[in-house]
This record gives C-alpha cells, sequence and structure tokens, in this order.
C-alpha cells in the first residue's frame, strides 16, 4: 500500500510565505506620499526664505539685524558640525561672537555710527588673540586643527557676509545711502541661476561639471541657469539703478557681467562646500530648514558670490 507523503512544514520562521513577494502598490503610494510631502516641505520653506530675505532687504535695520543673525548662526552650524564630526574642539562660542561682531564692525565702518573709525575692529583683534592663547592652556592634542577651523569659519563666512554691509552702504554726494538693489541683485541671480540649473539640468543634463565632488551637477544645467541669471540681470538694467549713467548699452554689458561673476563664483561657493561635506561625511550641513538642509547649505553659493560680486562692482 502507497504511503502518502508527507507535506513538508517549513522550519525556519523567514519561510512560509514570509519572503514570498509582497504587492507593490502600498510601498510605491507610500514612497509618492514621502516625496509629494518633500516637496511641499521644500517648496514652502524656499519660498518663506526667500519672502524674509526680499523684505529684510528693503529696511536697513531689518536688514543688519537679520545678516548679522544668519552670520551667526552658520558660524555656529559650521564650528558645531566640525566639533562633531572631527572630534574637535573648536571654542564655537567666541568663535560665533567674533564673527557677528565684525559683521557689525564692518557695518559701522562703512556708516560711521559710533564714530570710532578702525577702532572698532579692536575686539575682533582681542577675540582672535584669545584663541591663539588659550589653546595653548587646554588639553588636547589637536590644537593647530582647532585654530584652523576656527579662522577658516571666520574667513569663510564672517567676512564674505560683512561684504553685504559694503554694498548696501554707500557714500553719496552730502551723506550716506542705503542701497537695496545690488544686494538684492545678487541673492535674485543665485536664485535664478539654481532654478535655471535645476530645471535645464534635469532635462539635458548629460556631461559633469565636477563628478568627484557634486555628481549631479552638469555643464549643461550650469550654463543654463547662468543664462537665466544673465536675462534676469537684463530686467535689472531696465527698471533700476544705472552702474553705468553714460551708455545703455554699456549698463546692459555691465549687469550682465555683474550676473556672470555671481553665477561663476557661485557655482565655485556651492563645490565648495560639497567638498567640506563629503570630507565631513555628511549629506547636509544641518536640518534646520526643512527639505533644505541647514543654513550653510541655504547660502553657500552666496558666500563666494558676494565678496566676488562686491570686488566687480568696486572695480567698475
Amino acid at each position: 500500500m502507497e504511503t502518502q507523503k508527507e507535506e513538508l512544514k517549513p522550519s525556519n520562521p523567514l519561510d512560509g510565505g514570509v519572503l514570498d513577494p509582497q504587492p507593490l502598490e502600498p510601498l510605491q503610494e507610500a514612497h509618492k506620499k514621502g516625496a509629494f510631502s518633500s516637496i511641499v516641505a521644500r517648496t514652502v520653506t524656499g519660498v518663506v526664505f526667500v519672502a524674509v530675505i526680499v523684505l529684510c532687504l528693503t529696511n536697513p535695520i531689518a536688514f543688519v539685524v537679520l545678516f548679522g543673525g544668519l552670520t551667526g548662526l552658520m558660524v555656529w552650524e559650521f564650528c558645531s558640525l566640525v566639533n562633531s564630526q572631527l572630534h574637535l574642539q573648536v571654542n564655537t562660542f567666541i568663535t560665533t561672537m567674533m564673527s557677528v561682531y565684525f559683521f557689525f564692525a564692518v557695518f559701522d565702518c562703512q556708516t560711521n555710527v559710533t564714530g570710532l573709525g578702525l577702532g572698532t575692529f579692536f575686539p575682533v583683534l582681542i577675540s582672535n588673540m584669545y584663541l591663539l592663547i588659550s589653546e595653548l592652556y587646554l588639553g588636547g592634542f589637536r590644537k593647530i586643527e582647532n585654530w584652523a577651523f576656527a579662522f577658516m569659519a571666520f574667513l569663510y563666512i564672517a567676512v564674505p557676509m560683512s561684504m553685504l554691509n559694503v554694498m548696501a552702504f554707500i557714500g553719496v554726494e552730502g551723506g550716506l545711502a542705503y542701497v537695496v538693489i545690488l544686494n538684492l541683485s545678487v541673492f535674485v541671480f543665485i536664485w535664478c541661476s539654481d532654478t535655471g540649473a535645476y530645471l535645464i539640468g534635469s532635462k539635458f543634463g548629460k556631461r559633469r561639471l565636477f563628478p568627484s565632488i557634486s555628481p549631479n551637477k552638469s555643464w549643461e544645467g550650469t550654463i543654463g541657469g547662468g543664462l537665466v541669471a544673465i536675462l534676469a540681470s537684463q530686467v535689472f538694467a531696465t527698471f533700476s539703478m544705472d552702474l553705468n549713467s553714460g551708455s545703455e548699452l554699456m549698463n546692459r554689458l555691465l549687469w550682465a557681467g555683474l550676473a556672470a561673476v555671481v553665477v561663476v563664483f557661485g557655482t565655485w561657493g556651492d563645490l565648495v562646500e560639497s567638498r567640506l561635506k563629503r570630507k565631513l561625511g555628511v549629506k547636509d550641513s544641518g536640518n534646520i530648514l526643512p527639505g533644505h538642509g541647514g543654513w550653510l547649505d541655504r547660502f553657500d553659493s552666496a558666500l563666494m558670490a558676494i565678496p566676488a560680486a562686491a570686488i566687480y562692482l568696486y572695480f567698475i
């Protein structure tokens, strides 16, 4: 009599259907919802960010308070990131205070509010000496790295941000003028370049601009973003102040040149921060801004574009 074969029972709890193909629809739906939420968060944050920048640029007091505060936030974020990722002991508090004070010192130097002149910068020198001397009495064997990154934060963030004061407060016959349009144009050109580069690069980008640092950037997107910024510069040339009042053509060329300078140096600024983040092993400099990362992620392009624009405007 033929014996009936016993049905084999799975002995492994991972077998028995657990590893069977699962329906993809719920997973795909969840992924779509997550991506949509991320896009919404990024869009809302971006709109609010742009609105705050534009509104504060229209008032000199709001301008100084906002960008002085942003300088401190970026320096604090930079020092905290370096300390956590490289296990250093950069004096975050003193470096941040020195950087914020330097921003206001440049403002005072431009406007002569206190009448102290170059004496306004003495606290910066004192802070600098304190950072150097204090490391001699602290433990640890990485004093050089602590010094290096403290001064890097100052030079990389505070000095470029302070140049906004140079473009905002301009001496005119009989006094001082607060000029909104120059700083506004720098940020508009950066935003136009970023948006154009993203849209054009997503559609036509094939040749990588700097694959070892930023594999998503393409030559097509960068050039396309630059052209969008140059188009925006012609709107400024038509409806805003003249960079050259003697010739309409020269005025338009100078505005286009400013846009080109902002795009080129803004792209380098983006790459510099990307290289820094790769060195530190992080995707974003922070998570304070939903969908945008940290403060440095939002101002990486500006940190190179601002001083480049100030130099360009000085020489024309």
